[in-house]
């Protein structure tokens, strides 16, 4: 059995690879790893509950600084977001009991981001990921 090689490159919305796999109600951020839909992460993304509490998370990020970093806290977790360098925005995951960093520019983890607003919706297709997710954590429970 040979473990993946698991590199992850620096998203970009015109990127030719498709990482993003969808978004899903919850918004949890799918992301193909190295764009093999087989090795996929779920990254829980922002959730507000007001327009004013999601303005004020858009400007927390865009001000952030090199070596800066921005907590967005959840039920039951936290992400956290790490300004690396002026573009380069970072997220840790765990991917079979690596440290894996997602390297986004800007503009790809903003419009991650924003979708957040409390009119987004996500797309008909990406609801069943929240599905998978849903039976993923019973699995885990029974086991």
């Amino acid at each position: 059995m040979t473990q993946p090689f698991i590199l992850s490159p620096r998203y970009r919305l015109d990127d030719d690879s498709p990482w993003l796999e969808g978004i899903d109600p919850s918004r949890h951020y799918w992301i193909a790893i190295n764009g093999d839909p087989d090795i996929q992460v779920a990254i829980p993304g922002l959730t507000v509950s007001s327009l004013k509490e999601w303005k004020q998370s858009i400007r927390r990020f865009r001000s952030l600084q090199p070596g800066a970093r921005m907590e967005v806290v959840r039920i039951a977790n936290t992400l956290t977001i790490e300004c690396i360098s002026a573009n380069c925005y970072a997220i840790a995951t765990e991917i079979d009991g690596a440290v894996v960093w997602h390297l986004f520019d800007q503009e790809a983890l903003e419009s991650l981001l924003m979708t957040a607003h409390p009119d987004w919706l996500c797309a008909p297709r990406d609801i069943e990921l929240g599905r998978q997710r849903l039976a993923r954590s019973w699995e885990q429970v029974a086991a």
